[in-house]
C-alpha cells in the first residue's frame, strides 16, 4: 500500500479501562484533536457483531478527521466495518493469508520482536510493524521487552515503517529517540489521562 509513513507518527491504541465516564468515541476524538495520526481499535472478549458495531462508530470519528482506523486481530471485522486495516500479533492470522483476502489498499500491520520476524512479515505483505514492548507496559505485563538496540536493529532490517510500542510516555520517549522508528504507539499515555487531548498534544510536541 502507498501511504506516507508519517501516518504512524502518533498511533493510539484504544483502552476503555480508564475512560472515567467518557465514551470511547469521545476519547478517540479528543486524541485525534490533540494530534493522533492513526487509531487502532483493540477490543477483547466481545462478540463479532458488537466488534463491528463499535468499529463503525469509531471509523466515523476517525474518517471525519482523515485518520485511518486499524482493527486489532480480526481482519474480517475490519472489512465488515469499513476500517482501513488490521494489526495482527505473532500468534494471529498470518499476514500472507490476510493479504490474499483483502484489497491492495488495505493496511496490514504485524507485530515483530526479532529481525527474522520483521523480515518475514515484510516479505509476506505487511505494510508496517509494531515492535515492543520497549518499556514495561501496564496493559501487557508479560510482554517481552525489546531493548533500544534491538529496536534499532529491527528498524534497520526492513523498508516498511516501524512503530515502537509498550509503556511509552513523556518521561521515557527520549530513550528511543534515535532508534529509527517512524512513530510510537501509546495506550495508557493517552486513554488513562484526565485530559486526553492535551496529553496527545504534549506527545506530539515531544516527537
Amino acid at each position: 500500500m502507498n501511504f506516507n509513513k508519517d501516518v504512524f507518527k502518533l498511533y493510539a491504541v484504544t483502552d476503555r479501562t480508564h475512560l472515567n465516564g467518557k465514551s470511547l468515541a469521545e476519547a478517540v476524538e479528543k486524541a485525534i484533536q490533540g494530534g493522533v495520526t492513526c487509531v487502532q481499535l483493540r477490543e477483547k472478549n466481545i462478540s463479532y457483531n458488537e466488534y463491528i458495531s463499535i468499529a463503525k462508530e469509531i471509523r466515523e470519528v476517525c474518517h471525519n478527521y482523515g485518520v485511518p482506523l486499524i482493527i486489532n486481530d480480526n481482519y474480517r471485522v475490519a472489512l465488515a466495518s469499513g476500517a482501513d486495516g488490521v494489526h495482527v500479533g505473532i500468534e494471529d492470522t498470518a499476514v500472507s493469508e490476510i493479504r490474499e483476502n483483502v484489497g491492495e489498499n488495505f493496511i496490514i500491520g504485524a507485530t515483530a520482536k526479532t529481525v527474522e520476524q520483521a523480515v518475514n512479515a515484510q516479505a509476506d505483505g505487511a505494510d508496517y510493524l509494531g515492535v515492543g514492548a520497549v518499556f514495561s507496559s501496564p496493559t501487557k505485563t508479560n510482554a517481552i521487552r525489546i531493548t533500544p538496540e534491538k529496536l534499532k536493529e529491527i528498524c534497520n532490517s526492513v523498508n516498511i515503517p516501524v512503530v515502537a510500542i509498550g509503556g511509552i510516555s513523556l518521561k521515557n520517549l527520549h530513550k528511543i529517540k534515535d532508534c529509527g522508528q517512524s512513530g510510537i504507539a501509546v495506550v495508557s499515555a493517552l486513554f488513562a489521562q484526565e485530559d486526553i487531548k492535551r496529553s496527545a498534544e504534549r506527545l506530539r510536541e515531544e516527537l
